[in-house]
């Protein structure tokens, strides 16, 4: 008998490309995994865009031996923002991916004219740094003697949908993250194109995520061809759908290498508000869903706990977890260690301990102490600006650790807990089923119901507090 429809969502992440099969009651049926094809050291990071695409097509077919009949309806692409590929008439890559961590960019900045520096801020949402595409084109153009005319610049998770038969656009919550865009209108911003010496057709038409970007044929397994594609959009903003954060009242807190929080805005904030707050690290830029903006920001607090563990040798889950049992036995009071570094601008771990006694519980409930504390100063800034949320949800690879979400409870207001392990692929393909679904049209109404109401399977697994 044949099975019931299914969707398949990827999120091609910094540090695995990452697909799950969800069916139709939104049950979790198989997740695949590969690890992002990236070279390089010493701050530089790359890929060519054939590695790029072996990798999502292979993390499919990873995926398909679980597919068993079931017809794939519809594939939804989230991912990384930042990095992505330059592609000519005939969809080749020019140059490679370079991730968005890479440091190449920094040394070309202060090479802008003054009004760049002054406006890009309030006009972009964001700071002007490395991390965004303008400056990493600008370092191209720059070093390369690159010629941008006749070229399209597509977000990883655009090149992905086109590479696998979508169309040529540009998803908006994506596209804002590149400084190409005005947060006003919504646009390319004339400036920024004109200093790179190019025109608004950099950056291909917009089409709002959980449309129909095309539909999928070569390169995926046959069980999948045909399937409607979709980009899902920024990968913070979709596993914070997955867990149904569409409201302007919750706080998604998500706990991987970085520690990303979202906060849904009812539109953007003024330009004004968005330079004091892209001063202070925060990004003010447009949300996925239609006529939504969002305030995110993130530490490194994620990065400096991984490190943590490296230091005290615990290399597994069952040490982690037996470290985490040390941790949650710890009495409360002043440890004799103090660490250091979970600044978005830092990420560097430093300790300094002025007693003896010391353990490996220690030193992680320090970090812990310390993550705290710089999201407070975060959480301040996002504050002043706009009214505080009322009601959270912590995910991510940390939250399995219950010393991790005593630690974030202290702060955050009326905390729950998702389950997930994979939330941003979750909700890639809860977009996909949106965007294969004739009778839907409106994807925050979509969204809201499908990851918030009750069923068998994993759709409803936020949980409150023990």
């Amino acid at each position: 008998m044949r099975e019931a429809a299914c969707t398949v969502g990827l999120d091609v992440g910094s540090t695995y490309v990452k697909a799950v099969l969800v069916g139709a009651g939104g049950d979790e049926i198989a997740t695949a995994r590969r690890p992002t094809p990236w070279t390089g050291s010493d701050g530089y990071a790359e890929m060519t865009g054939r590695r790029l695409l072996e990798t999502v097509t292979g993390v499919l077919a990873d995926l398909a031996a679980d597919v068993a009949g079931r017809p794939v309806v519809a594939i939804g692409v989230s991912g990384m923002a930042e990095a992505g590929a330059l592609l000519d008439v005939a969809d080749e890559a020019r140059g490679p991916v370079i991730a968005w961590f890479d440091r190449r960019g920094a040394d070309e900045l202060p090479l802008l004219p003054d009004d760049l520096h002054r406006d890009f801020p309030g006009r972009t949402g964001l700071p002007l740094v490395e991390l965004t595409t303008f400056a990493k084109l600008w370092h191209r153009i720059r070093t390369e003697d690159l010629d941008l005319a006749g070229l399209q610049w597509h977000n990883v998770p655009e090149v992905v949908v086109r590479w696998l038969g979508g169309g040529r656009y540009a998803e908006p919550s994506l596209a804002a993250r590149t400084g190409l865009l005005d947060q006003d209108t919504g646009a390319v911003w004339p400036r920024a194109v004109e200093v790179l010496g190019t025109s608004a057709d950099l950056v291909p038409p917009l089409l709002v995520a959980g449309s129909v970007w095309g539909h999928a044929g070569a390169g995926v397994p046959p069980a999948m061809s045909g399937a409607v594609l979709t980009v899902a959009g920024h990968d913070h903003l979709v596993s914070g759908v997955a867990s149904g954060i569409v409201d302007l009242d919750t706080m998604y807190d998500s706990m991987g290498t970085a520690e990303a929080l979202v906060r849904v805005l009812d539109g953007v904030l003024d330009r004004d508000a968005r330079a004091r707050l892209a001063a202070q690290g925060v990004n003010v830029l447009r949300h996925l869903l239609p006529g939504r903006g969002v305030m995110l920001a993130a530490t490194k607090s994620g990065l400096l706990m991984r490190r943590v563990l490296q230091l005290v040798g615990v290399e597994d889950p069952a040490g982690r977890a037996a470290l985490d049992e040390q941790v949650m036995l710890l009495p409360d009071g002043p440890t004799g260690v103090v660490v250091s570094g979970a600044k978005n601008d830092d990420g560097v771990l430093a300790i300094r301990a002025d007693a003896d006694g010391l353990s490996p519980a220690l030193l992680f409930e320090a970090s812990l102490r310390h993550g705290c504390q710089v999201l407070e100063e975060v959480l301040a800034v996002m504050d002043a600006e706009h009214p505080p949320a009322t009601r959270s949800v912590l995910a991510g690879g940390w939250v399995g650790m219950r010393s991790v979400r005593r630690s974030r409870q202290r702060i955050l207001p009326d905390v729950l807990f998702s389950e997930r392990a994979e939330d941003t692929a979750y909700g890639a393909a809860l977009i996909a089923a949106f965007a294969a679904d004739p009778t839907a049209d409106d994807l925050a109404s979509y969204l809201s119901h499908a990851s918030t109401a009750p069923s068998e399977g994993r759709r409803h697994r936020l949980e409150p507090p023990s």
